[in-house]
């Protein structure tokens, strides 16, 4: 049996000494935990609690030499193993030297050498057996070997069983001079297994591809490159993948963007890859990395050692001194320049001992150009004239002191004037014009700089050094003015051009100089004016007054500066000809609050102006916090009220305080809030949280305001609703007389003249086609349901709606918004036009104004937010009227059956005749879900399958998931191909369904995938889980409630996490309505036990058929 032959002598050559420390401590504190030990092979298996639990493996490779693993993700980055490698070895020290193994803490004593069940370890499952590394490895190349490759390792990355033979790579930076006057650094590179046997790479393109796609590399019979054997240094590998890259972008690097790439590639030949300027960023950082390399000097030497890029100062020296053989002239010595090897596309000069000096790019400019220069000037020198020593004293000294070193000999600088520049502008008014003049003083010595010899001079004994920079920005301010220039100074006229300088020129140009004023100049100019304006309630009229407030201003100028503040002008000439500055922030927020408000100066009478109380809405926006506009006590009142509708309280009608929940108090209450300001609103809660209950609420509270005042309330809904509207007011307000807008429109119109009526229901199709008819009529309130109907602003629905008269306005939507926030703005023009008065003004708003300024006006709630005062199951009935052509057959069906049953009854053989009368009463009921069940060429449609295709759109807007439930497959098939046609996803299930395919039906249902489930009551009515849904409908009834209760925990049962909706659809005035009432006689019997001999529920007697027929 073989052993690791281990000392710490060993552990610490394997690990380093860093690393064998931290093993020992980790080790010591108990952190290593083997999973699986194999003395035979060996093979020691273990996890390391570190900062996070690290896996470990330690095994003995083909030479006999430790070989180890482990998960940590800093194993690859060195030649040497980590510290939880170290810790590892050290345990298995200890053990094979007789120690004690166990420590406390230890999941697994180390002398096991199999265990039954190796616990999972970080690297993965063992799958219920042992499992070798190297079976593992085995297998993988297996699997590579299947698809036609190979397992490759990168030519750098050492693993834990890495036995290659390290390569050394020696690179040589070159500068490559491909033409006269450009250069571009390149690399040579030299490979071999140890330093003294290195093969220079003759085509280093090739090269590279190999390394890349990992292949062999034949460099000479005696040495081959094979990445299966032989990995290069991490700091060597990381310039190699560099280098790939750059030489696989050639083709980037050879395009229009450079154009002498091509060129410059193809004179370096095959040994020496070119780095274009793009590429040297990324490079040069790796190239610092290398322990050692070669850089080959200007003078042809090369140095090796390490490279670094250093910021320091250029080793360049500049001597401006006096020519003796020229009176009054100088020169320019440069020392330096000429060893210098300047690589200005890299931002970088060479120097000796293996520094790159980093160049700044714009000094890099200058010293190319410099370098030309200096080739050009005789003995490497610069003359400088008498006329030329102040300009290059002041201009190119200073530059050379960015370079380099620069001496100026003491007879030069005894000549130098070297004077801080004092900068003086002087401004006086004469005949309506403004006057500037500009002087630069240094000491004794006066510039005037639109002089045309530039001003007074130094003279020939004295060389002036002048702030050229400060001198430069003074006179680009100048030239920003609108002013005529002359070689006394400036002229300016006109006020526009005198506001702009003297508030925007010459605040900057105090900065830079001093500035002297005469009082005429000053008396144009205002001191700092901060506007205010009061706002408040005015509690007599409730209308909001505005007053302004400008110090200094009278208050009869007052109006006319708003005139000029509506105007958008830049500043107001006052009667005594000063300017006074709107730009200030005050005045940009009283031009937006005039703007808001609607209000223009035409309408301030004195310093102040009234608008009426509404359009506080305007102001919701408002920073009450502002120095500009100061709200009173009662318009802060009123703004808290509209931003905190629930701060009121109004009683909640006797009738219904029982009735209503918590969160349908509190919609109740922001109704009553919004109507009390005249405002209207949006309920957007959630489907089945109760909008229409807290509606009727409302209604029934103002029901005495109704009747006196003889105005009726209207509800619009669709179509499909209008029956549903009927049956909740009689069911939650019996006390309010509602009439539907139904029949001719002579009966349309009878109805809206009829004092016994409290409330009108009509659809929105009858109200556009009667919209003129309601025009002539006055609402005390508006109820606008299921609001997307008119979400288009341009429809005729959208247009009638807000044609309506009405003191008081709601919108009743599950979704406000479903594809544009323009759908917002529809539904608010609608039932409250003032809170974004304009379309266009509402587009310019940004999508936080909008949420801010709607949200008191916009109540919305989900079922998740009220969870805890929600029955796990909430049921509703939709109510539709049959459409004429149903209703005829309808008719027709029921009194034939009507005939038929009243004779077997008077015979008394409902007995034997039982079974008939049934399916009679089955077509009727057919009728009502869709003709089309038995009529055959039956082309009209049906109501209920109308109201169905709404619902569901209306659950799809809001999220919903659905289960819909019929007894009749010919339903459900009709219910299919519409749903279809509309694109809508669904699943289906009926009586033909395998077992299988239910049950993979409802994984994938629950699952999350598609919307709805079309499910045939008889077949699904029972055994199947659908929690996924959380919105039941049933399409048509059953006799027996129990039958339509187990469908429903279908999805309401173990495991829901939502509240279930159930809907059941009825078509009024039909055997489905008689169906309904006996459903709910029966329903007390649901859970009562039928002892043997009972009447089973959904047995029907006589009395039920006569009930249902209305015999």
């Amino acid at each position: 049996m073989k052993k690791l032959e281990l000392t710490q002598t060993a552990i610490k050559r394997l690990c380093g000494t860093l690393s064998y420390n931290k093993g020992e401590a980790f080790r010591r504190g108990g952190k290593v935990s083997f999973t699986h030990v194999d003395g035979k092979r060996p093979l020691y298996e273990a996890t390391v609690a570190a900062a996070e639990p690290y896996t470990v493996a330690v095994t003995l490779d083909g030479a006999g030499e430790v070989a180890a693993r482990c998960s940590c993700p800093s194993l690859s980055s060195y030649d040497s193993y980590c510290s939880h490698i170290a810790a590892v070895l050290l345990e298995i020290m200890l053990h094979e030297a007789g120690a004690t193994a166990g420590a406390p803490g230890r999941q697994a004593p180390i002398q096991v050498e199999r265990q039954e069940a190796a616990p999972q370890s970080v690297a993965g499952h063992r799958n219920g057996r042992e499992r070798t590394a190297a079976e593992d490895t085995r297998l993988t190349n297996e699997m590579l070997s299947l698809f036609g490759g190979k397992p490759k390792r990168p030519s750098g990355t050492r693993t834990a069983f890495d036995t290659r033979e390290p390569l050394e790579a020696a690179f040589t930076l070159s500068p490559f001079r491909y033409r006269a006057d450009a250069l571009m650094f390149g690399i040579e590179l030299k490979v071999g297994p140890q330093p003294k046997r290195l093969y220079i790479v003759q085509k280093l393109h090739e090269f590279l591809d190999a390394v890349q796609r990992r292949e062999s590399y034949r460099f000479s019979k005696h040495f081959t490159y094979d990445p299966e054997q032989h990995r290069f240094p991490v700091e060597q590998d990381k310039v190699l993948q560099a280098l790939i890259r750059i030489s696989q972008g050639e083709k980037l690097y050879s395009s229009s963007s450079q154009p002498n790439y091509a060129y410059a590639s193809q004179s370096a030949g095959d040994r020496m890859l070119l780095i274009p300027p793009e590429g040297w960023k990324a490079i040069a950082p790796l190239l610092e990395q290398l322990p050692s390399m070669q850089l080959a000097q200007q003078d042809g030497s090369l140095y090796e050692g390490e490279i670094r890029l250093v910021d320091e100062p250029l080793p360049l020296q500049f001597y401006f001194e006096e020519m003796g053989d020229v009176p009054d002239s100088c020169q320019l010595r440069i020392e330096g320049l000429d060893k210098l090897l300047l690589m200005d596309a890299y931002g970088v000069a060479m120097s000796s001992n293996g520094k790159l000096l980093k160049v700044a790019a714009a000094q890099s400019g200058q010293l190319a150009q410099l370098q030309q220069l200096l080739a050009q000037a005789p003995e490497q020198r610069f003359l400088v004239s008498p006329d030329q020593m102040e300009t290059f004293i002041e201009r190119v000294v200073p530059g050379l002191m960015k370079l380099g070193s620069v001496q100026i000999t003491k007879d030069v600088s005894e000549r130098v004037v070297q004077a801080p520049l004092k900068a003086k502008l002087y401004l006086d008014r004469v005949r309506d014009r403004l006057l500037a003049a500009l002087e630069f003083h240094y000491g004794d010595i006066v510039i005037h700089p639109l002089e045309g010899s530039g001003g007074a001079r130094g003279g020939a004994d004295r060389i002036l050094v002048r702030d050229g920079d400060r001198e430069e920005r003074i006179l680009a301010l100048m030239e920003q003015a609108d002013c005529m220039q002359t070689e006394g100074g400036y002229l300016l006229s006109g006020d526009d051009a005198e506001y702009d300088f003297l508030y925007h020129i010459v605040p900057k140009l105090e900065e830079l100089l001093d500035v002297y004023a005469t009082s005429a100049v000053k008396t144009r100019m205002v001191g700092t004016v901060t506007p205010t304006v009061k706002a408040d309630v005015d509690e007599r009229t409730d209308w909001l007054e505005f007053r302004f407030e400008m110090d200094g201003i009278p208050e009869k100028e007052i109006k006319r500066v708003l005139q000029a503040v509506e105007e958008q002008r830049r500043f107001y000439r006052l009667p005594d000809g000063a300017l006074m500055p709107l730009e200030s922030e005050e005045f940009i927020e009283i031009a937006r609050l005039m703007n808001d408000l609607g209000v223009r100066y035409s309408e301030v009478r004195g310093a102040g102006f009234r608008v009426p109380g509404i359009r506080s809405l305007r102001l919701m926006d408002i920073d009450q916090e502002s120095r500009t506009v100061k709200l009173g006590r009662s318009l802060r009142q009123l703004l808290h009220n509209m931003r905190h509708p629930d701060s009121l309280n109004f009683p909640v009608p006797d009738s219904l305080a029982a009735v209503l929940r918590d969160y349908q108090t509190l919609g109740y209450q922001w109704m009553k809030t919004l109507a009390y300001y005249q405002f209207g609103g949006i309920l957007a809660d959630d489907m089945g949280l109760g909008k229409t209950v807290q509606s009727i609420a409302f209604l029934v509270s103002v029901l005495p305001e109704i009747r006196e005042q003889g105005l009726r309330a209207l509800i619009v809904c669709p179509a499909s609703l209008i029956y549903n509207w009927q049956h909740e007011l009689q069911r939650f307000a019996p006390e309010i007389r509602a009439a539907i807008a139904a029949g001719d429109p002579a009966e349309r119109e009878s109805l809206m003249s009829s004092t016994d009526v409290d409330v009108v229901i009509t659809s929105y199709p009858l109200l556009r086609r009667d919209i003129k008819s309601y025009m002539k009529h006055a609402f005390h309130t508006l109820i606008l349901d299921e609001a997307q109907y008119f979400k288009n602003y341009a429809t005729q629905t959208a247009q009638a709606v807000k044609a309506i008269q009405a003191q008081h306005r709601f919108a009743l939507t599950g979704t406000p918004v479903e594809n544009r926030l323009e759908e917002l703005w529809s539904i608010y023009s609608a039932v409250f036009p003032e809170l974004f008065p304009s379309r266009q003004a509402f587009y310019e708003l940004t999508r936080e104004t909008v949420a801010r300024r709607a949200r008191p006006f916009l109540l919305r709630r989900l079922k998740k937010d009220v969870l805890k005062e929600l029955p796990d199951k909430i049921e509703t009935l939709q109510s539709s009227e049959l459409l004429p052509e149903q209703k005829k057959l309808y008719t027709a069906y029921l009194a034939k059956l009507r005939q038929e049953t009243l004779k077997h009854l008077d015979e008394d053989d409902f007995g034997r005749q039982r079974i008939k009368i049934l399916a009679g009463i089955t077509r009727l009921r057919q009728i009502c879900c869709h003709p089309g069940l038995f009529v055959e060429g039956y082309r009209g449609g049906s109501a209920k399958l109308e109201q169905l295709l709404d619902i569901i759109e209306d659950c799809r807007g809001a999220g919903k998931r659905m289960l819909l439930f019929s007894q009749f497959t010919g339903m459900l098939s009709i219910i299919r191909e519409e749903l279809g046609v509309r694109g809508v996803p669904l699943f289906y299930l009926d009586g033909s369904t395998p077992p299988a395919e239910r049950a993979t039906l409802c994984q994938k249902f629950n699952a999350g995938e598609k919307e709805i489930f079309l499910i045939s009551l008889k077949a699904g009515g029972t055994g199947l889980n659908l929690t996924g849904a959380d919105t039941v409908i049933m399409y048509d009834m059953w006799w027996n409630p129990a039958v339509e209760q187990q469908a429903a925990d279908r999805a309401h049962r173990i495991g829901q996490k939502n509240v279930v909706q159930v809907i059941r659809l009825v078509a009024q005035g039909t055997v489905e309505d008689k169906m309904y009432a006996l459903q709910e006689r029966k329903k007390q019997l649901i859970d009562e036990v039928i002892q043997p001999g009972g009447e089973p529920l959904g047995t029907l007697t006589e009395a039920d058929i006569r009930d249902v027929l209305q015999l």
